[in-house]
């Protein structure tokens, strides 16, 4: 185990004791509430009784003057899978960084389910809540072998001393298992990750994220710089975790968003920081104001 590695595990078990206990004591800056709400939420429980595991409305966002994100509204139903597409600089990876705590909005409300504002949250405290994100490139701990990678994901407690001590019991070992088998690298396991294929690490990262249970997880551009096999294979890998996780998946792989969109899947066109179109990937490209200013004519 590397030292960043530890020392990003204790940053996160910390953020972890002190959200529990701020809960408990009802210390958080809106008392354990989320605002405008009226029911409680505990740690690592999500309300969606509402019928959304996220929701965002008239979020602003400025750089220096350029308006990064413009009244930005969208909001996510739990288990659903969101196709978001849009032109370079329309404010897809602004959004993710905005849901996940990486950068705070000049205004806006941003809800996690029904009760938990993410605006009151920083990255760890989001992560630990169950939203999991991948970049574009893969990361992963390329001198440690498949499983190893797998293994050290687990929610587990990342102190030293408890690292040191660790030993997976049977249910971890099923889980495991069954992430390998989850993510087509079941017959890889002992193969050290720095030996996979771009696909293959791609596949072991969102592995790494499931292997923490997370409720919504963000995706962006999965499949860049995959092989057309590798592509399909992660098209039939999202399609099986819907349902089971929401997912918002950023793409500009038109092919792959029809993979996954199809059966009524929704997609959201961002466009100059706000929503253009959204429907049905048929809608989208059949509106006028996307073909010009997207998918061209």
């Amino acid at each position: 185990m590397t030292p960043d590695l530890m020392a990003k595990g204790t940053e996160l078990a910390e953020a972890h004791a002190k959200l529990e206990a701020a809960q408990k004591q009802g210390q958080t800056e809106s008392g354990g509430r989320g605002a405008g709400f009226s029911r409680m939420h505990k740690l690592g429980e999500v309300d969606t009784a509402h019928g959304r595991i996220l929701y965002l409305e008239d979020v602003n966002v400025s750089f220096d003057g350029f308006k990064a994100i413009n009244n930005l509204s969208l909001d996510i139903a739990p288990g659903e899978l969101r196709c978001i597409i849009g032109p370079n600089g329309a404010g897809k990876t602004t959004m993710m960084d905005i849901i996940t705590g990486k950068t705070r909005p000049d205004s806006g409300t941003v809800f996690f389910g029904s009760t938990i504002d993410l605006l009151r949250y920083k990255e760890a405290d989001i992560a630990q809540m169950g939203i999991g994100r991948k970049f574009q490139k893969p990361t992963v701990f390329e001198q440690l072998t498949v499983f190893e990678n797998l293994e050290l994901a687990l929610k587990t407690d990342k102190s030293v001393k408890s690292s040191m001590l660790f030993k997976l019991d049977s249910l971890q070992s099923d889980r495991l298992a069954e992430i390998l088998h989850t993510i087509h690298l079941n017959q890889d396991a002992t193969r050290l990750a720095g030996n996979l294929s771009h696909g293959q690490k791609q596949w072991l990262e969102i592995g790494m994220l499931l292997m923490q249970d997370p409720k919504l997880l963000l995706l962006d551009e999965p499949v860049a710089g995959m092989t057309d096999e590798e592509t399909a294979r992660t098209a039939e890998l999202f399609l099986t975790l819907k349902g089971k996780h929401s997912l918002m998946v950023v793409e500009h792989d038109m092919s792959f968003i029809k993979a996954i969109s199809d059966g009524g899947g929704i997609v959201t066109v961002l466009c100059d920081g706000s929503v253009l179109a959204q429907g049905s990937l048929e809608q989208v490209q059949a509106d006028e104001r996307v073909i010009e200013v997207y998918l061209g004519r």
